[in-house]
């Protein structure tokens, strides 16, 4: 299989913590498939709301556990602002979980651009 770019998008119209990203996860396969890394470009946040909002980041690193890892915790975005987060790629591995969760519902737009290494 060869790199795969992607580009994950949810509108967060609640305030639950949502899953943005899963690495794929190796399968038993003949030949066997091999592991999957992932390198997480940017993660883009759009307020289209008259007030800010607060987004949180988190990985849910499959590797250690799981463990939850924030990577933005109530990060402010204000009202009509779009905000790139990250100024470096994160790498995440099989089976790890990128997640975001809004202050408020119907606020806040996310895009992750991902490549997929195979």
């Amino acid at each position: 299989m060869a790199d795969q770019y992607l580009n994950k998008s949810l509108d967060l119209t609640g305030n639950t913590e949502q899953t943005i990203y899963t690495v794929p996860t190796a399968t038993l396969t003949n030949p066997p498939q091999d592991p999957v890394t992932a390198i997480i470009k940017n993660i883009l946040v759009c307020n289209d709301s008259g007030s800010a909002a607060t987004i949180t980041v988190s990985v849910n690193d499959a590797s250690l556990g799981p463990a939850v890892i924030k990577l933005f915790s109530t990060k402010s975005i204000a009202a009509a602002e779009t905000v790139e987060l990250i100024s470096q790629p994160i790498i995440l591995e099989d089976s790890d979980q990128l997640k975001v969760q809004a202050s408020a519902g119907n606020a806040l737009h996310v895009v992750v651009s991902v490549l997929q290494i195979t």
